[in-house]
């Protein structure tokens, strides 16, 4: 049986700052990746791609961006 892959780690989106928000937001991102891509090898083949397209990496950092929107009203914005 495969390794189910954990979307939220911890189960929560709930961080103490905004920085530990931001960061949750790229881990979740990043396994957003892994999932849709899960195959190693091919990630580090399509790695050179991306990393030189800067379309590509606008839309890695809008997929971030929405994600930490997210977490962001999780924690009512750390107010």
């Amino acid at each position: 049986m495969a390794e189910q892959t954990q979307l939220i780690p911890g189960n929560s989106l709930i961080t103490n700052t905004p920085e530990e928000g931001r960061q949750l937001a790229v881990k979740m991102a990043r396994l957003v990746i892994k999932l849709t891509q899960p195959n190693a090898e091919v990630r580090d083949k399509l790695r050179p791609v991306y990393a030189e397209d800067a379309a590509m990496l606008i839309a890695i950092g809008q997929t971030v961006a929405t994600e930490f929107a997210t977490i962001a009203a999780a924690n009512n914005y750390w107010k």
